[in-house]
């Protein structure tokens, strides 16, 4: 390089992900002060709630990507604290339960959320669910819009409508009928289910089985006899963009802890 000649232009580092910003709500200082602490450690921004109205305060000033929110708080719990965030927008939601009910897991669910984990429980892994399912409210890529029976999915848009409207979704029930709209036809056990659309290898499958009655409650016309997404006698899970009844699906009931 010639003396006195300027230097060459460095490229310009490539922009990083903003971190995903996850407001952790939980009455326990302990359990909030560790949970935080290993999120905040794995590269996450990190909102702290004693309560569900402190809670709500905070998702409004500053939109979270992902809510950890404790079942039981003082005065409002975190069912209603769940249903009131849902009413403001989509937002991923992992709940906490102190409590090994199957009852409460299920609550959880039905009122959206995306996963539980039960105390005491590892933050290791807490985090791991964090990544999970932050990864999959993120569209990986560009992917042709889906269609079939009068739904449409956009994948890109995270946008699901049935005969033009728009239907209101949570993360894990648009990635349910993405999935299932991709494989028109083929039945899925409740074990493949939970690996392909939540990633996980193992799990309540109760967690798949609220979601499939929670989707159907929006895209059936009939959710107590659905036609679209069947329940196949001993496998599991079916979509049939025909709507047409099948021997051995929901004509029969489904034997003790099977599907249904």
């Amino acid at each position: 390089m010639a003396s006195g000649a300027a230097p060459a232009p460095q490229p310009s580092p490539a922009p990083q992900p903003r971190p995903g910003r996850v407001l952790v709500v939980d009455d326990d200082p302990t359990v909030a002060e560790v949970v935080a602490g290993y999120l905040d450690r794995a590269g996450y921004v990190v909102d702290r709630a004693a309560d569900g109205p402190d809670a709500l305060v905070r998702a409004a000033g500053h939109r979270p990507d992902l809510v950890v929110l404790d079942l039981m708080l003082p005065g409002m719990d975190g069912l209603e604290v769940c249903r009131r965030l849902r009413e403001r927008g989509p937002v991923p939601v992992i709940m906490l339960t102190a409590r090994g009910d199957e009852d409460d897991r299920i609550l959880g669910l039905e009122v959206g959320a995306d996963d539980y984990v039960t105390k005491p429980f590892s933050p290791r892994e807490l985090v791991l669910r964090v990544e999970s399912v932050l990864r999959r409210s993120r569209p990986a890529g560009p992917r042709a819009p889906l269609g079939a029976a009068g739904l449409t999915v956009d994948p890109a848009a995270r946008r699901a409508t049935k005969n033009g409207t728009e239907l209101a979704l949570t993360l894990r029930e648009f990635d349910l009928l993405a999935f299932l709209l991709r494989h028109p036809g083929r039945a899925f056990g409740r074990e493949e289910l939970m690996r392909e659309v939540w990633g996980w290898d193992f799990g309540d499958l109760s967690t798949v089985t609220v979601h499939v009655r929670r989707l159907r409650g929006k895209v059936e016309d009939d959710p107590a006899r659905p036609r679209l997404i069947q329940t196949v006698w001993g496998v599991g899970y079916r979509f049939d963009p025909t709507g047409d009844r099948h021997e051995g699906g929901d004509s029969h009931p489904a034997p003790a802890g099977e599907v249904s």
